[in-house]
């Protein structure tokens, strides 16, 4: 595995990082518990930047660092499920791209809305339709989502069979969700570092406290791992890799999530600080393809067998 990034991969992320820069911090006095950006998601499509995996020198491993970089913003994208999944099935399919698993209509559904792109992946194979407004239910007001959700109500009668395999855009699936947790952990890490580098108590910062810094030190090589694993995956399409990659982040998310609004005190338990708009993505995630306990299943399966 390349452990240093080429020279192109080196300039996509600094060409991001450029685009991404008005969004890269909470506008003043803006509480939301989602954050998103019509201008934002237009300047990414407009720029190429989700369609990084067709090119063959770049691939699925540069498509994982765009979801990553990304998603260490405060504002939600749907670049996971393009970057890295629509390719697979049909990379003309419009966006948002909504990934739901069969039978599992209950749960709530990232990016979802009129219009949305709606892709099933299950027993029955890979279908798509475009959502409409009467087969969606917003969530509850008092709902915690760091992401625009909705609810599907029913599908429809008729869907889009695609000449897809569903085991290839399951793991697929599973590289794009790790990517993306991987850049939430990042930046929810980033953000409680700078606070408790600015909070006294005692006289001192709270990053100067042993115990706190051996705990984040902790968080760091979990973070870390995360990333790596992720990259990993994308690199070697090996479905153990993908859902060793997701298991880890679905697990470090768990793990850490914790830390970090403890380090924050009471402002971790408001709207006040952004942080919550990393750990309530995240916490959306750990609930993604059936959990921890589904990806230590898949892993195995894919490592030894049935």
């Amino acid at each position: 595995m390349q452990l240093s990034l080429s020279e192109d991969q080196s300039q996509i992320l600094d060409f991001i990082d450029t685009l991404a820069k008005p969004y890269a911090t909470v506008p003043m006095h803006d509480h939301s518990l989602a954050l998103t950006s019509a201008e934002l998601d237009e300047a990414l499509v407009e720029g190429g930047f989700l369609d990084v995996m067709a090119e063959e020198e770049l691939g699925p491993a540069t498509a994982a660092l765009v979801v990553e970089k990304l998603a260490r913003l405060p504002f939600a994208v749907e670049a996971a499920a393009s970057a890295l999944v629509r390719p697979l099935i049909d990379p003309d399919l419009p966006r948002p791209l909504c990934l739901v698993e069969e039978g599992q209509l209950r749960k709530p559904v990232r990016f979802l809305k009129d219009g949305a792109t709606v892709v099933v992946v299950g027993p029955s194979g890979v279908r798509s339709f475009t959502a409409s407004a009467e087969m969606i239910r917003a969530p509850q007001e008092d709902t915690l989502y760091a992401y625009p959700v909705a609810f599907l109500t029913r599908l429809p009668d008729a869907l889009t069979s695609h000449d897809a395999d569903v085991a290839e855009i399951t793991r697929a699936w599973r590289v794009a969700v790790a990517a993306e947790a991987a850049g939430l952990l990042a930046a929810a890490l980033q953000s409680v570092v700078t606070y408790v580098s600015e909070r006294k108590q005692f006289g001192r910062p709270l990053a100067t406290f042993q115990a706190i810094r051996h705990r984040l030190a902790e968080d760091q090589v979990v973070t870390n791992g995360v990333y790596w694993l992720a990259i990993r995956a994308a690199a070697s399409g090996d479905p153990a890799d993908a859902a060793m990659a997701v298991l880890h982040a679905q697990e470090a998310a768990k793990r850490v999530t914790y830390d970090y609004h403890q380090f924050l005190g009471g402002m971790g338990m408001t709207l006040e600080h952004p942080l919550h708009l990393w750990t309530y993505r995240l916490k959306l995630l750990t609930a993604e393809l059936g959990g921890r306990g589904a990806q230590a299943l898949a892993a195995a399966e894919a490592l030894w067998g049935e």
